[in-house]
């Protein structure tokens, strides 16, 4: 069964191209994409692989981490190319 998590995320756009994705409350989250929608995609794999890593180390997830409820409305904030 797969986890829903709230967390904020800093897209940095790359002088050489791309996205860069961080997250404030989890510094070791750090994953790229070429486009917005491709790093946002990664995120989720770089969450795990945090999640994982925390959980291998017996390092507890920080609390500001929050699992969202799925029928609790979520606010996103994204980025929105119009033609």
């Amino acid at each position: 069964m797969s986890a829903i998590y709230k967390l904020p995320l800093v897209l940095e756009p790359q002088p050489e191209g791309g996205f860069t994705v961080t997250c404030p409350l989890l510094p070791e989250l750090i994953t790229e994409g070429d486009t917005v929608e491709q790093a946002l995609n990664n995120v989720s794999d770089a969450l795990a692989a945090v999640i994982e890593a925390y959980e291998h180390l017996g390092k507890p997830i920080p609390p500001a981490l929050q699992h969202a409820v799925a029928t609790a409305p979520l606010w996103i904030e994204t980025a929105v190319t119009v033609p």
